[in-house]
Protein backbone atom coordinates (compact mmCIF):
# COMPACT_ATOMS: atom_id res chain seq x y z
CA UNK A 1 0.00 0.00 0.00
CA UNK A 2 2.82 2.15 0.99
CA UNK A 3 5.00 1.57 -2.89
CA UNK A 4 1.08 2.14 -4.43
CA UNK A 5 0.90 5.68 -2.86
CA UNK A 6 4.59 6.95 -3.05
CA UNK A 7 4.13 5.49 -7.39
CA UNK A 8 0.58 7.56 -7.11
CA UNK A 9 2.27 10.55 -5.86
CA UNK A 10 5.43 11.11 -8.05
CA UNK A 11 3.04 10.42 -10.81
CA UNK A 12 0.81 13.24 -9.83
CA UNK A 13 4.23 15.73 -9.25
CA UNK A 14 4.73 15.00 -12.83
CA UNK A 15 1.83 14.84 -14.02
CA UNK A 16 0.49 18.47 -13.91
CA UNK A 17 3.32 20.32 -14.83
CA UNK A 18 4.00 18.27 -18.12
CA UNK A 19 0.12 17.92 -18.78
CA UNK A 20 -0.59 21.61 -18.85
CA UNK A 21 2.10 23.17 -20.19
CA UNK A 22 3.75 24.94 -16.70
CA UNK A 23 7.00 23.74 -17.44
CA UNK A 24 9.21 27.45 -16.64
CA UNK A 25 12.68 28.34 -15.80
CA UNK A 26 11.62 27.71 -12.20
CA UNK A 27 10.53 24.43 -12.80
CA UNK A 28 13.53 23.68 -14.36
CA UNK A 29 15.43 22.22 -11.52
CA UNK A 30 12.59 20.25 -10.68
CA UNK A 31 12.30 18.14 -13.51
CA UNK A 32 15.70 17.90 -14.31
CA UNK A 33 16.01 14.92 -16.29
CA UNK A 34 18.42 13.22 -13.59
CA UNK A 35 15.82 13.55 -11.25
CA UNK A 36 13.15 11.88 -13.11
CA UNK A 37 15.55 8.98 -13.93
CA UNK A 38 15.17 8.57 -10.37
CA UNK A 39 11.27 8.11 -10.08
CA UNK A 40 11.65 5.92 -13.12
CA UNK A 41 14.49 3.34 -11.56
CA UNK A 42 12.34 3.07 -8.02
CA UNK A 43 9.01 2.83 -10.48
CA UNK A 44 11.34 -0.43 -12.87
CA UNK A 45 12.75 -1.55 -9.07
CA UNK A 46 9.01 -1.74 -7.57
CA UNK A 47 7.83 -3.77 -10.10
CA UNK A 48 10.36 -6.30 -10.08
CA UNK A 49 10.12 -6.91 -6.54
CA UNK A 50 6.24 -7.17 -7.18
CA UNK A 51 4.21 -4.14 -7.03
CA UNK A 52 2.72 -5.23 -10.79
CA UNK A 53 0.28 -1.86 -10.76
CA UNK A 54 3.62 0.36 -11.09
CA UNK A 55 3.74 -0.55 -14.29
CA UNK A 56 1.76 1.74 -15.86
CA UNK A 57 3.09 4.36 -14.19
CA UNK A 58 6.78 2.90 -16.03
CA UNK A 59 5.05 3.88 -19.13
CA UNK A 60 3.97 6.93 -17.95
CA UNK A 61 7.41 8.01 -17.30
CA UNK A 62 9.32 6.51 -20.32
CA UNK A 63 7.03 8.93 -21.87
CA UNK A 64 7.71 11.72 -19.88
CA UNK A 65 11.09 11.62 -20.07
CA UNK A 66 11.24 11.28 -23.42
CA UNK A 67 9.42 14.77 -24.09
CA UNK A 68 11.79 16.22 -21.46
CA UNK A 69 14.92 14.87 -23.08
CA UNK A 70 14.04 16.33 -26.38
CA UNK A 71 12.97 19.51 -24.99
CA UNK A 72 15.93 19.91 -23.06
CA UNK A 73 18.06 23.22 -23.62
CA UNK A 74 22.07 21.72 -25.05
CA UNK A 75 23.30 23.48 -21.69
CA UNK A 76 21.24 20.88 -19.57
CA UNK A 77 23.88 18.00 -20.69
CA UNK A 78 26.76 20.39 -19.26
CA UNK A 79 25.69 18.72 -16.08
CA UNK A 80 27.29 15.24 -16.69
CA UNK A 81 24.02 13.80 -14.03
CA UNK A 82 21.91 14.39 -16.98
CA UNK A 83 23.91 12.58 -19.54
CA UNK A 84 23.60 9.66 -17.48
CA UNK A 85 20.24 10.31 -16.80
CA UNK A 86 20.01 10.48 -20.74
CA UNK A 87 22.00 6.79 -21.26
CA UNK A 88 19.75 5.25 -18.49
CA UNK A 89 16.90 6.15 -20.14
CA UNK A 90 18.03 4.83 -23.48
CA UNK A 91 19.07 1.65 -21.80
CA UNK A 92 16.02 1.15 -19.46
CA UNK A 93 13.29 0.56 -22.46
CA UNK A 94 13.36 4.55 -23.46
CA UNK A 95 12.97 5.42 -27.44
CA UNK A 96 16.19 4.89 -29.23
CA UNK A 97 15.31 7.75 -31.70
CA UNK A 98 16.05 10.34 -28.77
CA UNK A 99 19.40 9.07 -27.77
CA UNK A 100 20.25 9.17 -31.74
CA UNK A 101 19.00 12.49 -31.38
CA UNK A 102 21.10 13.65 -28.33
CA UNK A 103 23.98 12.41 -29.84
CA UNK A 104 23.52 14.14 -32.82
CA UNK A 105 22.70 17.19 -31.69
CA UNK A 106 25.84 17.26 -29.19
CA UNK A 107 28.15 20.18 -30.42
CA UNK A 108 29.54 20.18 -26.90
CA UNK A 109 30.81 17.15 -26.82
CA UNK A 110 28.95 16.15 -23.56
CA UNK A 111 28.48 12.76 -24.30
CA UNK A 112 31.36 10.01 -24.77
CA UNK A 113 30.80 8.69 -28.44
CA UNK A 114 32.66 5.33 -27.40
CA UNK A 115 29.21 4.71 -25.25
CA UNK A 116 26.34 6.32 -27.44
CA UNK A 117 28.15 5.09 -30.75
CA UNK A 118 27.96 1.06 -29.04
CA UNK A 119 24.60 2.07 -27.19
CA UNK A 120 22.98 3.17 -30.83
CA UNK A 121 24.35 -0.22 -32.32
CA UNK A 122 22.82 -2.61 -29.47
CA UNK A 123 19.53 -0.95 -29.93
CA UNK A 124 19.62 -1.10 -33.44
CA UNK A 125 19.86 -4.76 -33.44
CA UNK A 126 23.70 -4.96 -33.73
CA UNK A 127 24.65 -5.86 -30.10
CA UNK A 128 27.85 -8.31 -31.58
CA UNK A 129 29.51 -5.50 -33.22
CA UNK A 130 30.22 -3.63 -30.17
CA UNK A 131 31.74 -6.12 -28.00
CA UNK A 132 35.27 -4.83 -28.40
CA UNK A 133 34.70 -1.39 -28.32
CA UNK A 134 32.27 -1.53 -25.18
CA UNK A 135 34.75 -4.16 -23.77
CA UNK A 136 37.29 -1.39 -23.65
CA UNK A 137 34.90 1.97 -22.64
CA UNK A 138 33.12 0.13 -19.64
CA UNK A 139 35.92 -0.31 -17.41
CA UNK A 140 35.81 3.28 -16.95
CA UNK A 141 32.26 3.56 -15.75
CA UNK A 142 32.32 0.84 -13.22
CA UNK A 143 31.96 3.17 -10.23
CA UNK A 144 29.72 5.45 -12.52
CA UNK A 145 25.93 5.52 -11.85
CA UNK A 146 25.54 4.03 -15.50
CA UNK A 147 28.55 1.26 -15.32
CA UNK A 148 25.66 -1.31 -13.91
CA UNK A 149 23.38 -0.48 -17.48
CA UNK A 150 26.98 -0.92 -19.00
CA UNK A 151 28.11 -4.31 -17.83
CA UNK A 152 24.38 -5.61 -18.44
CA UNK A 153 24.74 -4.73 -21.69
CA UNK A 154 27.60 -6.20 -22.34
CA UNK A 155 26.32 -9.51 -20.86
CA UNK A 156 23.95 -9.35 -23.10
CA UNK A 157 26.01 -9.05 -26.39
CA UNK A 158 28.61 -11.61 -25.49
CA UNK A 159 25.78 -14.16 -24.46
CA UNK A 160 25.91 -16.20 -27.36
CA UNK A 161 29.78 -16.27 -27.76
CA UNK A 162 30.85 -16.28 -24.78
CA UNK A 163 28.22 -17.34 -21.93
CA UNK A 164 31.18 -17.68 -19.29
CA UNK A 165 32.37 -14.44 -20.02
CA UNK A 166 28.95 -13.00 -20.10
CA UNK A 167 27.78 -14.63 -16.57
CA UNK A 168 31.35 -12.36 -15.56
CA UNK A 169 29.36 -8.82 -16.45
CA UNK A 170 25.84 -10.04 -14.85
CA UNK A 171 27.87 -10.81 -11.92
CA UNK A 172 29.30 -7.21 -11.84
CA UNK A 173 26.29 -5.39 -12.89
CA UNK A 174 24.10 -7.27 -10.18
CA UNK A 175 26.78 -6.85 -7.29
CA UNK A 176 26.79 -3.37 -7.92
CA UNK A 177 22.97 -2.78 -8.73
CA UNK A 178 21.37 -5.28 -5.65
CA UNK A 179 18.09 -5.07 -5.03
CA UNK A 180 17.16 -3.38 -8.86
CA UNK A 181 16.09 -4.50 -12.04
CA UNK A 182 19.26 -4.74 -13.45
CA UNK A 183 20.17 -7.56 -10.40
CA UNK A 184 16.49 -9.34 -11.67
CA UNK A 185 17.77 -9.16 -15.41
CA UNK A 186 21.68 -10.07 -14.83
CA UNK A 187 20.58 -13.23 -12.42
CA UNK A 188 17.66 -14.41 -14.46
CA UNK A 189 19.77 -14.31 -17.60
CA UNK A 190 22.83 -15.93 -15.70
CA UNK A 191 20.77 -18.98 -14.97
CA UNK A 192 19.85 -19.48 -18.65
CA UNK A 193 23.42 -19.23 -19.69
CA UNK A 194 24.23 -21.76 -16.83
CA UNK A 195 22.23 -24.05 -18.41
CA UNK A 196 23.17 -23.54 -21.84
CA UNK A 197 27.35 -23.91 -20.67
CA UNK A 198 26.34 -27.01 -18.80
CA UNK A 199 27.40 -25.18 -15.24
CA UNK A 200 25.07 -26.51 -12.77
CA UNK A 201 26.51 -25.26 -10.00
CA UNK A 202 26.57 -22.05 -11.19
CA UNK A 203 23.36 -22.29 -12.18
CA UNK A 204 21.70 -23.38 -8.64
CA UNK A 205 23.33 -20.86 -7.13
CA UNK A 206 21.91 -18.15 -9.48
CA UNK A 207 18.14 -19.71 -9.00
CA UNK A 208 18.67 -19.42 -5.39
CA UNK A 209 19.58 -16.10 -5.39
CA UNK A 210 16.64 -15.36 -8.00
CA UNK A 211 13.97 -17.24 -5.83
CA UNK A 212 15.09 -15.26 -2.72
CA UNK A 213 14.19 -12.16 -4.04
CA UNK A 214 12.22 -12.49 -7.65
CA UNK A 215 9.40 -14.50 -7.24
CA UNK A 216 6.92 -11.59 -7.38
CA UNK A 217 8.43 -10.19 -10.80
CA UNK A 218 6.43 -10.27 -14.00
CA UNK A 219 9.37 -11.42 -15.53
CA UNK A 220 9.48 -14.91 -12.94
CA UNK A 221 7.78 -16.86 -15.72
CA UNK A 222 10.77 -16.92 -17.91
CA UNK A 223 12.79 -18.02 -14.70
CA UNK A 224 10.41 -20.85 -13.89
CA UNK A 225 10.98 -22.16 -17.40
CA UNK A 226 14.77 -22.10 -17.30
CA UNK A 227 14.47 -23.27 -13.83
CA UNK A 228 12.63 -26.78 -15.19
CA UNK A 229 14.99 -27.00 -18.24
CA UNK A 230 17.83 -26.85 -15.37
CA UNK A 231 15.83 -29.34 -13.06
CA UNK A 232 15.65 -31.50 -15.85
CA UNK A 233 19.03 -32.01 -16.95
CA UNK A 234 20.48 -32.60 -13.60
CA UNK A 235 17.49 -34.14 -11.51
CA UNK A 236 18.55 -37.97 -11.39
CA UNK A 237 22.50 -36.65 -10.87
CA UNK A 238 21.97 -35.97 -6.99
CA UNK A 239 20.63 -32.56 -7.29
CA UNK A 240 17.53 -33.10 -5.56
CA UNK A 241 18.37 -31.26 -2.37
CA UNK A 242 19.51 -28.43 -4.29
CA UNK A 243 16.47 -28.46 -6.11
CA UNK A 244 14.45 -28.55 -3.07
CA UNK A 245 16.64 -25.60 -1.92
CA UNK A 246 15.13 -23.72 -4.41
CA UNK A 247 11.81 -24.33 -4.38
CA UNK A 248 11.27 -23.81 -0.68
CA UNK A 249 11.12 -20.54 -1.72
CA UNK A 250 7.93 -20.67 -3.58
CA UNK A 251 4.89 -21.55 -1.81
CA UNK A 252 3.06 -24.91 -2.93
CA UNK A 253 1.19 -23.56 -6.26
CA UNK A 254 4.20 -22.62 -7.84
CA UNK A 255 6.38 -25.41 -6.95
CA UNK A 256 3.55 -27.92 -8.26
CA UNK A 257 3.84 -26.08 -11.24
CA UNK A 258 7.49 -26.60 -11.40
CA UNK A 259 7.25 -30.26 -11.18
CA UNK A 260 4.12 -30.33 -13.36
CA UNK A 261 6.78 -28.67 -16.18
CA UNK A 262 9.31 -30.71 -15.46
CA UNK A 263 6.61 -33.83 -15.68
CA UNK A 264 6.23 -32.68 -19.02
CA UNK A 265 9.09 -32.16 -20.64
CA UNK A 266 10.76 -35.19 -19.13
CA UNK A 267 7.31 -37.32 -20.44
CA UNK A 268 8.17 -35.32 -23.94
CA UNK A 269 12.15 -36.15 -23.79
CA UNK A 270 11.21 -39.90 -22.75
CA UNK A 271 12.98 -40.19 -19.23
CA UNK A 272 10.07 -42.40 -17.61
CA UNK A 273 11.48 -42.01 -13.71
CA UNK A 274 12.05 -38.56 -14.09
CA UNK A 275 8.57 -37.82 -15.15
CA UNK A 276 6.70 -40.48 -13.15
CA UNK A 277 8.73 -38.92 -9.68
CA UNK A 278 8.25 -35.39 -10.47
CA UNK A 279 4.39 -36.24 -11.45
CA UNK A 280 3.93 -37.87 -8.03
CA UNK A 281 5.67 -34.73 -6.24
CA UNK A 282 2.91 -33.12 -7.95
CA UNK A 283 0.05 -34.73 -7.01
CA UNK A 284 1.53 -34.33 -3.10
CA UNK A 285 1.20 -31.12 -3.87
CA UNK A 286 -2.51 -30.98 -4.94
CA UNK A 287 -4.55 -28.89 -2.51
CA UNK A 288 -7.66 -30.66 -0.79
CA UNK A 289 -10.69 -30.22 -3.52
CA UNK A 290 -8.30 -29.50 -6.37
CA UNK A 291 -8.58 -32.04 -9.28
CA UNK A 292 -6.92 -30.52 -12.06
CA UNK A 293 -3.19 -30.72 -10.77
CA UNK A 294 -3.87 -34.69 -10.39
CA UNK A 295 -5.51 -34.76 -13.66
CA UNK A 296 -2.22 -33.32 -14.86
CA UNK A 297 0.48 -35.46 -12.52
CA UNK A 298 -1.47 -38.75 -13.77
CA UNK A 299 -1.12 -37.61 -17.61
CA UNK A 300 1.93 -37.01 -17.82
CA UNK A 301 2.67 -40.24 -15.43
CA UNK A 302 1.22 -41.89 -18.20
CA UNK A 303 2.48 -39.76 -21.21
CA UNK A 304 5.91 -41.69 -19.72
CA UNK A 305 4.56 -44.87 -19.41
CA UNK A 306 3.48 -45.40 -23.38
CA UNK A 307 7.08 -46.45 -24.61
CA UNK A 308 6.99 -49.09 -21.64
CA UNK A 309 5.96 -52.17 -20.93
CA UNK A 310 2.47 -50.40 -19.30
CA UNK A 311 1.36 -49.23 -22.45
CA UNK A 312 -2.28 -51.02 -22.44
CA UNK A 313 -2.86 -49.15 -19.26
CA UNK A 314 -1.01 -45.58 -20.06
CA UNK A 315 -3.43 -45.70 -22.96
CA UNK A 316 -6.62 -46.81 -20.44
CA UNK A 317 -5.21 -43.84 -18.47
CA UNK A 318 -4.53 -41.01 -21.03
CA UNK A 319 -7.98 -42.04 -22.72
CA UNK A 320 -9.87 -41.59 -19.89
CA UNK A 321 -9.13 -37.68 -19.63
CA UNK A 322 -11.94 -35.97 -20.27
CA UNK A 323 -11.05 -33.04 -22.64
CA UNK A 324 -11.97 -30.09 -20.24
CA UNK A 325 -9.58 -31.22 -17.80
CA UNK A 326 -6.74 -30.50 -20.68
CA UNK A 327 -5.50 -27.35 -22.55
CA UNK A 328 -5.13 -27.45 -25.66
CA UNK A 329 -1.99 -28.26 -25.96
CA UNK A 330 -1.93 -30.93 -23.24
CA UNK A 331 -5.11 -32.55 -25.60
CA UNK A 332 -2.85 -32.26 -28.71
CA UNK A 333 0.25 -34.26 -26.94
CA UNK A 334 -2.32 -36.79 -25.70
CA UNK A 335 -3.61 -37.13 -29.06
CA UNK A 336 -0.27 -37.86 -30.32
CA UNK A 337 1.10 -40.11 -27.81
CA UNK A 338 -2.75 -41.68 -28.29
CA UNK A 339 -1.80 -42.21 -31.80
CA UNK A 340 1.97 -43.87 -30.87
CA UNK A 341 -0.18 -46.40 -28.37
CA UNK A 342 -2.61 -47.84 -30.45
CA UNK A 343 0.39 -48.36 -33.06
CA UNK A 344 2.66 -50.02 -30.57
CA UNK A 345 -0.57 -52.45 -29.57
CA UNK A 346 -2.49 -52.99 -32.74
CA UNK A 347 -2.03 -56.58 -32.83
CA UNK A 348 -0.44 -57.55 -36.18
CA UNK A 349 -2.49 -58.39 -39.38
CA UNK A 350 -2.04 -61.83 -41.08
CA UNK A 351 -2.41 -60.15 -44.75
CA UNK A 352 -0.83 -56.77 -43.54
CA UNK A 353 2.61 -55.23 -45.27
CA UNK A 354 4.72 -56.64 -42.62
CA UNK A 355 4.39 -59.98 -42.87
CA UNK A 356 4.33 -60.26 -46.35
CA UNK A 357 8.19 -58.37 -45.94
CA UNK A 358 8.62 -60.88 -43.54
CA UNK A 359 8.15 -64.12 -45.63
CA UNK A 360 9.54 -63.26 -49.20
CA UNK A 361 12.35 -61.16 -50.63
CA UNK A 362 11.90 -57.67 -51.38
CA UNK A 363 12.21 -56.60 -55.15
CA UNK A 364 10.16 -56.27 -57.95
CA UNK A 365 7.80 -59.04 -59.03
CA UNK A 366 8.75 -60.38 -62.40
CA UNK A 367 6.10 -62.54 -64.78
CA UNK A 368 8.67 -65.78 -63.18
CA UNK A 369 7.69 -65.36 -59.79
CA UNK A 370 5.10 -68.49 -58.84
CA UNK A 371 3.37 -66.39 -56.29
CA UNK A 372 -0.39 -65.63 -56.02
CA UNK A 373 -1.38 -62.50 -54.50
CA UNK A 374 2.41 -61.26 -54.31
CA UNK A 375 2.91 -57.35 -52.70
CA UNK A 376 6.02 -55.47 -53.40
CA UNK A 377 7.51 -52.48 -51.53
CA UNK A 378 10.39 -50.37 -50.55
CA UNK A 379 11.34 -52.27 -48.01
CA UNK A 380 10.62 -49.58 -44.89
CA UNK A 381 8.98 -51.48 -41.80
CA UNK A 382 8.22 -49.46 -39.36
CA UNK A 383 9.72 -51.48 -37.14
CA UNK A 384 13.46 -52.31 -38.71
CA UNK A 385 16.04 -50.41 -40.32
CA UNK A 386 15.55 -49.10 -43.74
CA UNK A 387 16.71 -51.36 -46.79
CA UNK A 388 20.37 -50.70 -47.35
CA UNK A 389 20.69 -49.43 -50.65
CA UNK A 390 23.64 -50.84 -52.46
CA UNK A 391 23.29 -48.35 -55.98
CA UNK A 392 21.22 -46.73 -57.90
CA UNK A 393 18.97 -48.33 -60.09
CA UNK A 394 19.24 -48.35 -63.44
CA UNK A 395 16.44 -46.59 -65.40
CA UNK A 396 15.04 -49.61 -66.57
CA UNK A 397 15.06 -50.98 -62.83
CA UNK A 398 13.38 -47.88 -61.85
CA UNK A 399 10.50 -48.45 -64.73
CA UNK A 400 10.13 -52.17 -63.96
CA UNK A 401 9.15 -51.58 -60.00
CA UNK A 402 7.38 -48.52 -60.78
CA UNK A 403 4.99 -50.58 -63.19
CA UNK A 404 5.37 -53.50 -60.59
CA UNK A 405 4.38 -51.67 -57.67
CA UNK A 406 1.08 -49.81 -59.61
CA UNK A 407 0.12 -53.07 -60.52
CA UNK A 408 0.12 -54.49 -57.20
CA UNK A 409 -0.97 -51.60 -55.41
CA UNK A 410 -3.60 -52.76 -52.05
CA UNK A 411 -5.95 -50.20 -51.05
CA UNK A 412 -5.95 -50.63 -47.54
CA UNK A 413 -2.07 -50.93 -47.57
CA UNK A 414 -2.12 -48.12 -49.10
CA UNK A 415 -4.69 -46.15 -46.61
CA UNK A 416 -2.72 -47.89 -43.60
CA UNK A 417 0.42 -46.12 -44.67
CA UNK A 418 -1.23 -42.68 -45.44
CA UNK A 419 -2.56 -42.62 -42.08
CA UNK A 420 0.77 -43.72 -40.48
CA UNK A 421 2.57 -40.79 -41.97
CA UNK A 422 -0.19 -38.86 -41.37
CA UNK A 423 0.30 -39.18 -37.26
CA UNK A 424 4.48 -39.12 -37.66
CA UNK A 425 3.76 -36.00 -39.35
CA UNK A 426 1.27 -34.28 -36.16
CA UNK A 427 3.97 -36.02 -33.56
CA UNK A 428 6.65 -34.00 -35.39
CA UNK A 429 5.49 -30.91 -35.22
CA UNK A 430 4.18 -31.37 -32.10
CA UNK A 431 7.77 -31.90 -30.84
CA UNK A 432 8.97 -29.61 -33.17
CA UNK A 433 6.39 -27.03 -31.28
CA UNK A 434 7.32 -27.92 -27.53
CA UNK A 435 11.30 -27.46 -28.17
CA UNK A 436 10.69 -23.52 -29.40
Amino acid sequence: MLRRLRSALMMSALAIPLSAGLVSANDLEELAPFKMIRSLQYVQDSVVLGDHSAIEMQRFMLGAIDKRLRAADASVFRDPRNVDAALVYAMSGGNPETLNYLADHDVDGNFDSRVTDALRQYLGGKGGLIVESLSKAAPEYRNSRVGPYLFLILGNATSQQDPVGAMKFYDWARLTAPGTIIEEAALRRSVYLAVQANLPEKGFRYALNYARRYLTSPYASQFADVFVELAMGHFEEGAHERISEVLTFMDAPRQREVYLRVARRAAISGKQTLAKLASERAEQLAVDGASEPRVLANFYAGLASVPSSDVFAATQSIAAIPDAELSPRDRALRDAAKAVADAVVRPPDDESFTQALSVRPVGPVTPNDDVDGAETGSGMSPFGEPKAQTGAPTAEETTEVSADTADASDPAHDGFVAKGRSKVDEIDALLRGEGK
